[in-house]
This record gives C-alpha cells, sequence and structure tokens, in this order.
C-alpha cells in the first residue's frame, strides 16, 4: 500500500482544470477526473477516512452540500458508520425546512435542511469538494448551527487559497489539496 503522500499526490494528479469556466477568469479545479479513476477514488476515500478518524473520532452526523459534497457525504458516513445528511439548493427538499441565503464568486443562491436532519448538541462534520470564496461553506456552517448542530470541521478536498474563503469560516477547516 502506498504511503498517504503517495496517494495525495495520485489523487491531485487526477483533478481536473478547466480555464474559463464557469465565467472568463476563473480557473475551475475539478474532482471529477479523480472519481472517475478508480485508484484515485480509493485514496480520497481513504485520506478523508483517516482524517475524520482520526482528529474526530465523535463525529455523529457528515453533512454534505449541494451538489459535489454528495459524492463524498454518503461514501464518508459509511465508512464511518455513521449517518449524513444533505444541505440542498432552494425548492430541492420535502418538508420542513430551514434556509440562508449566500453569495457566491459568480452569484448568489440559497441553501436548505430539513428541521429534522440534525438533533441539537449533534457532533457534525461538513464536507464539500471546494473551498473557494468561503459563501457557501459559511452558508452551511450558518444553517447546521441554526439546527443546533456542533460544528467539528469543515472538510474539503481542494482549497483555492489565493481567494481566501477561510477567512470568512467560524469553524476550522481541513483541506487536502491546496492551490
Amino acid at each position: 500500500m502506498s504511503s498517504a503522500e503517495e496517494q495525495l499526490e495520485y489523487v491531485k494528479s487526477h483533478i481536473s482544470t478547466y480555464p474559463d469556466f464557469p465565467k472568463k477568469g476563473i480557473i475551475f479545479r475539478d474532482i471529477f477526473g479523480a472519481l472517475t479513476d478508480g485508484k484515485a477514488c480509493r485514496y480520497l476515500r481513504d485520506l478523508l477516512v483517516q482524517h475524520i478518524r482520526s482528529q474526530h473520532p465523535d463525529v455523529e452526523l457528515i453533512v454534505g452540500l449541494d451538489s459535489r459534497g454528495f459524492l463524498l457525504n454518503l461514501l464518508l458516513a459509511t465508512e464511518l458508520g455513521i449517518g449524513c445528511a444533505p444541505i440542498r439548493k432552494k425548492g430541492k427538499l420535502a418538508g420542513e425546512l430551514v434556509g440562508v441565503e449566500y453569495k457566491l464568486e459568480y452569484g448568489s443562491d440559497i441553501f436548505e435542511m430539513q428541521r429534522s436532519a440534525i438533533k441539537p448538541g449533534q457532533k457534525v462534520i461538513i464536507v464539500d469538494d471546494l473551498l473557494a470564496t468561503g459563501g457557501s461553506l459559511a452558508a452551511a456552517t450558518q444553517l447546521v448551527r441554526k439546527l443546533g448542530g456542533v460544528i467539528l470541521e469543515s472538510v474539503v478536498v481542494i482549497e483555492l487559497q489565493e481567494l481566501q474563503g477561510r477567512q470568512k469560516l467560524d469553524c476550522n477547516v481541513h483541506s487536502l489539496i491546496q492551490y
């Protein structure tokens, strides 16, 4: 088996880069290149699970952000033997909802969660593929706290450091890959 550093380099080598997407001047970093490679996908899972197990053995719920965070939250929750819950864009969930508006680097949106998704005091890790300007992750932390969740950490695969999204967050952040 490869070392964690070798696994991380393998995953990073499979991250796709798309200049000028979704608009001119943005360099889009995409995890789908890694997810289409079985070895990179397995390494990504292993790296994230190992981090969570070692740093937050008491986590009770993994919350994934719409939409790429969904690819990770069920996978991680299953490996950890805990539950998972989605944060979705407005209009995608049924039932009693709580919402938060947020700004993106190229617009704004609203995140929602089902009111019953988090029990008060439940220990939560929020997961997503990318931390850019921090708007969506900041909204997610606000939403989890509105529902009474205790955020242990936000975990992302990729962090675009030059956009300083981490500065907008009032929780610990772990990123596997930094650009």
